[in-house]
């Protein structure tokens, strides 16, 4: 989820169609140049498009993304073996060619479909397994680890945009928020390592199993590390307030999470919040989230 003030998809800078595929495929991974391939999604940042029955293909559509690919090239291998969760570790990469200027990976694909589909109130099978994805996720990251300069750094470094956009926001809750911002920023800043962080965590990036389970999750562009709070933001996003207290209870027995992190976490969920209310008219999922997220920061005052 981009950091910006408006949530509309930007325009392709390249055009990235099946074609393009099967010709990269053909000559980088001939073995799979035959399958069928399908555009499912443009993202602000990749397209996807589904190869076979069990693959994928993500291609970035803009050069600000590139690097974002080779993160997750770089780590999510080592990632993987890890959280015991499925993620998107590639299964191969491709490098640029045929006028497409970067590098791409051709991904796993995992059936199910996203949190963001399902109820919030039917959510609750998520409570356990996602809470402990994030206690095997949030581990020390070494000092090579994906830079982000909008996550998992310290509130203050996000108090003057956040003023901006909820300031200039026409949203009927946007005073609220900036209110709550007001009172949570000089939280206590995180004082440990720098953990392993996905830095995305909103329902659409969780997918789901028919009875609701954890079955993947995704999208790790915002990988990077730092103050895992911006990761537990998710316990607004994601629950309603039943569900969120187990999440919160289950995080504090498996990762001994301490009260100023809980609290930064909030406020990391109105930094989410702030992002989503702020402009998703062509992403009505995206919306939903915002809407969710504004009233569950709000009520737990």
């Amino acid at each position: 989820m981009p950091d910006t003030g408006m949530m509309r998809t930007p325009e392709a800078e390249v055009d990235v169609t099946p074609e393009l595929v099967r010709a990269l495929l053909r000559e980088q991974h001939p073995d799979l140049a035959e399958l069928p391939i399908e555009p499912v999604t443009n993202g602000w940042d990749n397209a996807l498009l589904s190869l076979g029955e069990d693959l994928c293909v993500r291609m970035p559509r803009r050069a600000v993304a590139a690097h974002l690919v080779l993160n997750e090239q770089r780590w999510l291998p080592e990632i993987a073996t890890r959280v015991d969760v499925p993620v998107p570790s590639p299964f191969r990469v491709g490098r640029p060619g045929h006028g497409y200027p970067w590098s791409w990976s051709v991904n796993p694909w995992f059936q199910g479909r996203t949190a963001a589909e399902v109820s919030p109130v039917d959510r609750g099978p998520l409570v356990e397994p996602l809470a402990l994805f994030l206690s095997r996720l949030h581990v020390p990251a070494p000092p090579e680890a994906p830079r982000n300069p909008v996550r998992g750094v310290p509130l203050w470094e996000r108090h003057e945009r956040m003023s901006r956009r909820l300031g200039a926001s026409d949203h009927s809750r946007a005073g609220e928020l900036l209110d709550l911002w007001h009172d949570l920023v000089d939280t206590p800043v995180w004082e440990g390592p720098a953990l392993w962080l996905h830095g995305d965590p909103h329902p659409a990036n969780v997918l789901v199993d028919d009875a609701n389970g954890l079955a993947a999750v995704l999208d790790f562009g915002d990988l990077t590390s730092g103050d895992p709070a911006t990761d537990l933001g998710t316990a607004w996003m994601t629950f309603e307030a039943p569900d969120r207290v187990r999440f919160r209870a289950r995080l504090d027995e498996l990762a001994g999470v301490d009260e100023h992190t809980w609290t930064r976490a909030r406020a990391w969920a109105v930094v989410y919040a702030s992002v989503l209310i702020t402009g998703t008219a062509d992403n009505p999922l995206l919306a939903a989230i915002g809407e969710h997220t504004t009233a569950q920061v709000l009520k737990d005052d």
